[in-house]
């Protein structure tokens, strides 16, 4: 193989193998919202969820609600274990405890997106804006991955 041809293989392969990532990091002057995705979902899913976490710089907050283009009805969740079986239940609010963190994870706390608008597909991204207590609305994009994906 000659030099041209290696490079142009590995530069494909880079395109191959590398995952898309397009959520960033947000900031506002006491949170961080980092790692935000979903999952993709089959094409007749009715709902969807969303998982990040939240660190506080400094004071304690509270994620009261998110609101998203992407569903007509959000609401936060999480999983109990009841009977022995997990299930989802809605909760008003999501503690951010000072100086600490919180993380919005498959089988946790998660963002509930419920009468998707659309599909979501892997590799696309989904906009949310998450709505704490003190710190007001903070705009994010989840990046969408495979159906099974924990982080």
């Amino acid at each position: 193989m000659d030099r041209r041809s290696f490079i142009a293989a590995s530069v494909a392969a880079c395109f191959v193998f590398a995952s898309p990532s397009f959520s960033q990091d947000v900031e506002t002057d006491n949170l961080v919202i980092s790692g935000a995705f979903s999952r993709a979902s089959p094409k007749m899913a009715g709902a969807g969820a969303g998982f990040m976490t939240i660190t506080s710089k400094g004071t304690a907050d509270r994620l009261i609600g998110f609101k998203s283009p992407n569903c007509e009805r959000p609401e936060l969740h999480t999983h109990i274990h009841d009977n022995g079986m997990m299930r989802m239940r809605q909760v008003d609010a999501i503690d951010v405890p000072a100086g600490g963190m919180v993380e919005l994870k498959p089988g946790s706390f998660h963002l509930m997106f419920i009468k998707l608008s659309e599909q979501l597909i892997e590799g696309e991204t989904v906009e949310a804006t998450l709505i704490f207590e003190k710190a007001g609305e903070v705009p994010v994009t989840l990046t969408v991955k495979g159906p099974g994906a924990m982080n």
